[in-house]
């Protein structure tokens, strides 16, 4: 969301899964606008809405979620992130691409289903290769790009009804992916729905999510936003999945956002695989079904907030001018959560022109190029998107960058020192 349309909220009173009670809260960031909605230069001093931004845990299938809800048309229906922004994002689809189609058979009698499929950052793998298929992206604008490159996209949310609709006209997909989407649903149960019925009774559903243990593990609390309804374990999906007769035959570990899965479904029964079996292992070995596993997060995420503080605290007593990068939004989290202002950090910089010549959300950081960062006179540059750190700070110092390179989640560390 860019500005326009105003967002609404609305509390959660059972789990938007299972319909079980919420329980105890996982992680309570207080009250924060949304993530992406990225402010005019006119409109700075403008107030802005604000949401309570706290994740809680349902009691029954254990799925972390947020219990308030900001409404989906607000934000999505004009969107700031295009995928194609991260080149380590590009290569990440294209293996994507070239394994499911090695797997999956797929060739020019395929069809394949993107749901969420942004500016067709993945569909043109397959486009490229001859394969038909189809994006379905809400946001108008990211599928107004995709379609000028090619892409074939319809401009809808994805539920039982619209994936109908979508197989009357192009029948049963063999391959549906849901990457990074899964989070971004408030309506869960009609969203699997229409997965189940895009892929009918032989398709398989990709569907790619960061990994709940892996954000335990490296406190990634920048990754709840308002734009994340939900948070998944592996044990969380497949009892959603299973509500719709999705049966999950395989799992795959990937590097990205911090630590993602990878997760294979189908209406038919493919059995289960020796890695399915493994995360299952492990995550019962958490005791992701007990309380036990979701205690003692947020003192945690205080942790790295107050060691972060007290850098900025030493930083600016040094008189050192700080820069960022990556109006991502989970560093709008991190930032608000922290919070920091245009005080503070002088410019963002970030490689989407939706975003720059704007101001962030909340901390009202200006947006900038990254050649107009590097031309400022910084001695810190704090990378704001963790996950693509060795990526940026090459970037960076290939810019001609030498003062230090930084990221604070989940704690203060420095990336490619520079030797001189």
């Amino acid at each position: 969301m860019t500005g326009g349309m105003t967002a609404s909220a609305t509390p959660v009173a059972a789990c938007r899964a299972c319909g079980g009670r919420l329980g105890a809260t996982f992680c309570d960031l207080g009250t924060q606008p949304v993530a992406n909605s990225y402010i005019p230069p006119e409109d700075a001093a403008a107030p802005e809405p604000r949401f309570p931004l706290r994740a809680v845990v349902c009691e029954s299938c254990r799925l972390v979620q947020l219990d308030t809800v900001v409404d989906a048309e607000a934000i999505f229906s004009d969107y700031a992130y295009f995928s194609s922004a991260s080149a380590s994002w590009l290569d990440h689809a294209a293996r994507f691409a070239q394994a499911m189609t090695a797997r999956l058979g797929l060739g020019a009698r395929s069809f394949v289903v993107e749901v969420a499929s942004n500016d067709g950052y993945l569909l043109r793998n397959f486009v490229a290769s001859g394969i038909p298929c189809l994006g379905i992206e809400p946001a108008a604008n990211v599928a107004a790009v995709a379609r000028e490159a090619g892409v074939p996209t319809e401009t809808v949310f994805l539920g039982a009804a619209t994936a109908g609709d979508i197989v009357a006209r192009h029948g049963h997909a063999d391959l549906v992916a849901a990457n990074n989407v899964f989070a971004h649903v408030p309506a869960i149960n009609d969203f699997t729905a229409g997965l189940a019925a895009l892929a009918g009774p032989r398709g398989v559903v990709s569907i790619e999510q960061p990994h709940l243990v892996r954000m335990v593990d490296g406190v990634q609390f920048d990754t709840i936003y308002h734009e994340h309804y939900a948070y998944w374990s592996l044990y969380a999906m497949e009892a959603m999945l299973a509500r719709h007769g999705l049966r999950v035959f395989d799992v795959e570990r990937l590097p990205t956002h911090g630590g993602s899965i990878r997760v294979l479904s189908s209406a038919a029964d493919r059995g289960a695989s020796a890695m399915l079996e493994q995360v299952r292992a492990e995550e019962a070995a958490r005791g992701i079904a007990t309380d036990g596993f979701y205690q003692g997060f947020e003192a945690r995420v205080r942790a790295t907030l107050a060691g972060f503080r007290a850098w900025l605290s030493q930083a600016r007593a040094e008189g050192r001018r700080i820069g960022a990068y990556g109006a991502a939004a989970k560093g709008n989290t991190f930032l608000n959560a922290a919070g920091v202002t245009a005080a503070d950090i002088l410019a963002v910089a970030d490689r989407s022109p939706a975003k720059q010549g704007r101001l962030l959300p909340g901390s009202r950081i200006p947006v900038v190029t990254p050649e107009a960062l590097l031309a400022l006179p910084l001695d810190d540059i704090l990378v704001l998107p963790w996950n693509i750190g060795a990526e940026v700070a090459a970037q960076l110092r290939s810019g001609g960058f030498r003062g230090r390179i930084l990221t604070a989640v989940p704690e203060m560390r420095e990336l490619l020192p520079w030797r001189g």
